[in-house]
C-alpha cells in the first residue's frame, strides 16, 4: 500500500477498495475515498443500524460490540457526513400519491421548507409503475434529508443510514425500531372518541368498516372502536366488523353487506373518509338517510367532507401540522443536531357535523 501526504500534511491511504480500505493492517487516518458506515458494519460484523446508534451516541449496543465498532472507526478515521456534502433538499417521498391527503402534507412541508430556504423534491414510488423510482434515486441525489410518508424498511433505512442521510417516516404504517425518528397522530385516541360520540347518542349497533390489518394505523383505529364499546358496555359483533381498502369504491362495497344484515347497524365508523363518502353512496342505494336512518363518521377530516350533504363528522387528523413537525424534525437531523425526541404523536380531534344524530326512535336503548 502506498501511503501519501495531503496538501494539509495528513496522511491518507491511497490504496483501497470500493467500499473501504484494501489493507486494515496499520489504517490510520483519512483514505483517499470515504469510509461508509456499511464498511465499518461489514468490517465489525454487525448491521448499518448498529454501527449508525454508536456513531450518534446511541443505546442499545453491547460494551464489546460498542468497542469494537469504535476501534474501526478510530483505525479508518471514519467522519459523519457533512452538510455540505448534501443538497439542499429535502425529498419528500410518498408510494402513492393518488390520495387526497397527499395535498394537506405537502403543503406542511413546503411551508417549513421555505422558511429555511430548503427546496422540496416530491417522489412517487408507485407501486405498480412499469419503471418505478428506486432508493438508489434518492441516494445519488444525496438530499439533505429524507421525509418518507407511510413506509421505510430496513433495507431502505439502512441505505439511508450509509450515505449519512437522515430521514424521519411520516405517519408510520408499520411498527418501526425504537430509534428510528417519527411523526404520527393518536390514531387510536381517535377511533375511541369516533365510536364513544356515536354511543353516548344512543347507538347500539356500531359498525366499523376497518382498514388493511397490516397497516398500524388502521389496526389503532379499530382498537380504539373496541376500547369504546367496551366502556360503553357493548359487545363487538364479529359481523358488524369489515375489512376493506380505504377507498370510496371498496367502502361502498363493504356498506352495502352491513346495510343487508337483517339487524343492520344504526351507524358506522370509517377508518377514513374516503370510506365514509362510499357509505353515503351505499345508504343512498338503500333508500336510508343520514343521519335520520344511519350515523356516519370518518377518519381524517379532508377538506371536501365540509361540503357534502350532509357534512361529515370525522375525526380530524392534523396533517399539516404533523407534516411541520416532521420536516422541522427532519432538517434538523439533516443539519447534524440532537434532536429533543425522536418520535412524537400529534392529537386527534373529533369534528362534529351534520352525518350523526341519535338512532331511530325504534333502535333507541329502552325501545
Amino acid at each position: 500500500m502506498n501511503r501519501v501526504r495531503s496538501g494539509d500534511g495528513r496522511a491518507t491511504l491511497a490504496d483501497q477498495t470500493a467500499d473501504g480500505p484494501a489493507d486494515s493492517n496499520d489504517g490510520q487516518g483519512d483514505t483517499s475515498r470515504p469510509v461508509t458506515i456499511a464498511f465499518i458494519a461489514e468490517s465489525a460484523g454487525v448491521s448499518v443500524p448498529t454501527v449508525s446508534k454508536v456513531i450518534n451516541g446511541r443505546s442499545g449496543v453491547s460494551a464489546d460490540t460498542r468497542a469494537r465498532v469504535e476501534e474501526l472507526v478510530d483505525r479508518y478515521g471514519y467522519r459523519k457526513p457533512t452538510g455540505a456534502q448534501r443538497n439542499n433538499v429535502l425529498e419528500l417521498v410518498f408510494r402513492e400519491l393518488e390520495h387526497l391527503w397527499a395535498a394537506e402534507i405537502i403543503r406542511g412541508v413546503e411551508r417549513v421548507a421555505r422558511r429555511h430556504r430548503v427546496g422540496v423534491m416530491v417522489s412517487e414510488f408507485g407501486l405498480h409503475d412499469s419503471n418505478p423510482l428506486t432508493w438508489d434515486d434518492t441516494v445519488s441525489r444525496r438530499p439533505h434529508c429524507v421525509l418518507s410518508v407511510a413506509q421505510l424498511s430496513e433495507a431502505e433505512r439502512e441505505q439511508l443510514t450509509a450515505k449519512g442521510i437522515p430521514f424521519v417516516v411520516f405517519d408510520p404504517a408499520t411498527e418501526l425500531p425504537d430509534d428510528v425518528p417519527f411523526v404520527g397522530a393518536t390514531n387510536w385516541s381517535g377511533g375511541r372518541a369516533a365510536t364513544r360520540h356515536l354511543t353516548e347518542l344512543g347507538h347500539r349497533r356500531v359498525a366499523m368498516i376497518a382498514g388493511p390489518p397490516d397497516q398500524l394505523y388502521c389496526s389503532a383505529r379499530l382498537d380504539g372502536y373496541r376500547s369504546a364499546m367496551g366502556a360503553a358496555g357493548l359487545p363487538v359483533d364479529p359481523e358488524l366488523v369489515v375489512h376493506a381498502p380505504l377507498t370510496g369504491e371498496d367502502g361502498r362495497r363493504a356498506a352495502r353487506a352491513l346495510l343487508a344484515l337483517p339487524d343492520r347497524p344504526t351507524a358506522i365508523f370509517t377508518t377514513n373518509d374516503l370510506q365514509a363518502l362510499g357509505v353515503y353512496q351505499a345508504a343512498r342505494e338503500a333508500g336510508l338517510r343520514i343521519p335520520d336512518d344511519l350515523s356516519v363518521v370518518g377518519f381524517d377530516d379532508l377538506p371536501v367532507v365540509a361540503w357534502v350533504d350532509p357534512p361529515l363528522t370525522t375525526v380530524h387528523q392534523p396533517l399539516t401540522e404533523m407534516a411541520v413537525a416532521a420536516t422541522e424534525l427532519a432538517l434538523t437531523l439533516g443539519r447534524g443536531e440532537a434532536a429533543p425526541q425522536s418520535g412524537m404523536e400529534i392529537a386527534t380531534t373529533l369534528t362534529v357535523r351534520s352525518s350523526t344524530a341519535p338512532p331511530p326512535e325504534a333502535d333507541r336503548p329502552g325501545r
